[in-house]
C-alpha cells in the first residue's frame, strides 16, 4: 500500500473553509442570457401602418 500525502497547509483554502462557516455557501451561478440571441428574435423594424392595412394578418399570431 502506498504511503499517504502530507498534506500542505494552505492559507487560501483555510480563508475560504473560514468564510463558508460564517456567511455560507456561494450562491448558485446564474445564466446570463446572451444579448445577441435576445436582439435576434426581436425585429429590427416596427411594421408600418401601410404593411399591416395591406393584408398581413396571417402572418401575425
Amino acid at each position: 500500500m502506498a504511503k499517504a500525502k502530507k498534506r500542505v497547509f494552505s492559507v487560501v483554502k483555510a480563508v475560504k473553509e473560514n468564510a463558508r462557516d460564517r456567511i455560507g455557501p456561494v450562491p448558485a451561478g446564474s445564466v446570463i442570457p446572451d444579448p445577441k440571441q435576445k436582439a435576434a428574435a426581436k425585429p429590427k423594424h416596427k411594421k408600418t401602418l401601410a404593411d399591416l392595412l395591406s393584408g398581413s394578418e396571417g402572418e401575425e399570431q
